[in-house]
């Protein structure tokens, strides 16, 4: 069945009948699947024919209202649209309601999935590389292509200006319905992932004039000037495909927009302007791995300092345990500088961290060094303590840990091993 919304993708409200409803939920994590997902209650509902698109193609459903309800899904089941209501009654089957489509959203999609469909035919006609899928992300997109070798700036440049000259010529784009029967009238359309297996009736071939036909259940602009523009952003080689994503129409002013935005940001941030912004975060970033390699010097020095300090006490004054924590960063240089010089017969609980927090999510290292009954013992313990995984062998104990508010619980169960047992009371004494 080709729906209402396939027939004319332009058409933005329709009145159809009832065929079925029945109550349902819907896991749904927001418009762009960003939100945490959230169990929504409503109703599954089934009319004659529908102008909203249900997810196909690799084209994401379209959303709307029905009678004022919010449409948060659709689904295609062999001829049926199913629609996610969020209503909390059943429409009575018979009854004649009032659909209303997100005309941005299907704008949206329209321009980015006609413009997958033009790009996808010049990378054929250039360089003979299929594509074998494609993405319709909610800010960017992309394409994927049969290809081993990496595309070249050039070569996404000249495909980029290719389609842009055939939007302003404004070739047309139709639609086709034809029996996938009969070879003759299919024989030249693309057909990359051939019909559902509940495929009924004619197939829609998708139509750009002078350019390709391929066979395709999406929405659609009716000209090439509708797509506005199109930009090729970039080419990732993924195992043995390629890559390419891009955007299309209000899409490629959004990015525009958000690009400015960000370049006023650096201009402030870096006090200079545009074509200074590269050298002067070269800069910054010399300063940085300068800096750092400074702090880490002066952090192996205290550590040898801290070591050297209880090497020169005097045996009977050196404690029984050591306890030192430090958010100067997750690396262990400092610990492994200061046990390599420290006493060896002290028992030593070593931490370092990350410096912007001291709960949970506070990632860190964390290091028992010390008598092994006592390492094997406290070791797990304390890993509980700190929402950390690791292991010990004989004398040593390490591991990563995540929550730094149990240390001073960690403190507290060594000063109650190394503290003083008390004498027991002389029962003969006691009157």
């Amino acid at each position: 069945m080709v729906f209402k919304c396939q027939e004319d993708s332009f058409l933005k409200q329709f009145r159809t009948t009832v065929v079925s409803c029945e109550y349902a939920t819907l896991e749904w994590s927001g418009e762009d699947n960003s939100a945490e997902a959230r169990q929504l209650r409503g109703v599954n509902l089934v009319c004659e024919d529908t102008i909203l698109f249900p997810e196909g193609g690799g084209q994401p459903c379209d959303y709307g209202t029905i009678n004022g309800q919010p449409v948060r899904n659709v689904l295609r089941k062999g001829s049926t649209a199913i629609h996610f209501v969020e209503s909390s009654t059943c429409f009575e089957e018979g009854t004649e309601v009032q659909q209303h489509l997100d005309w941005p959203r299907r704008l949206d999609h329209m321009q980015q999935h006609s413009g997958q469909h033009l790009i996808t035919a010049l990378f054929d006609r250039e360089f003979k590389y299929d594509t074998t899928s494609w993405s319709l992300g909610a800010s960017v997109s992309y394409i994927q292509l049969s290809t081993p070798h990496l595309i070249s700036r050039e070569s996404l440049d000249l495909i980029e200006r290719q389609a842009n000259d055939l939007i302003r010529e404004g070739r047309a784009v139709s639609v086709l319905l034809v029996d996938p029967e009969v070879a003759q009238e299919f024989q030249d359309a693309r057909a990359p992932r051939g019909l559902p297996k509940d495929h009924e009736g004619l197939a829609r071939v998708v139509r750009i004039e002078g350019i390709e036909s391929n066979m395709c259940c999406g929405t659609h602009v009716t000209n090439l000037s509708q797509l506005q523009c199109i930009k090729l952003l970039y080419a990732e080689k993924v195992k043995s495909n390629v890559l390419v994503y891009f955007v299309v129409g209000e899409r490629v002013l959004r990015k525009l927009g958000e690009i400015f935005k960000r370049e006023q940001q650096l201009t402030v941030a870096l006090k200079g302007g545009p074509q200074q912004h590269l050298e002067l975060v070269q800069k910054l970033h010399q300063n940085v791995k300068s800096t750092r390699k400074s702090f880490q010097q002066l952090l192996k020095d205290f550590a040898n300092a801290e070591a050297e300090r209880l090497e020169n006490l005097p045996k009977a004054m050196r404690p029984k345990y050591f306890a030192l924590h430090r958010r100067d960063g997750i690396e262990v240089d400092f610990i492994n500088t200061f046990l390599r010089n420290a006493p060896e017969e002290i028992f030593y609980f070593l931490t370092v961290s990350e410096s912007v927090s001291s709960g949970s999510g506070a990632k860190g290292h964390m290091v028992l060094r010390g008598e092994p009954t006592l390492v094997e013992q406290l070791g797990p313990k304390f890993l509980e303590l700190l929402e950390g995984k690791g292991n010990g062998k004989e004398n040593n104990f390490q591991g990563k840990i995540t929550n730094l508010s149990g240390l001073q619980e960690c403190n507290a169960l060594l000063e109650a091993h190394f503290k003083p047992k008390k004498p027991n009371a002389d029962p003969a004494s006691a009157s």
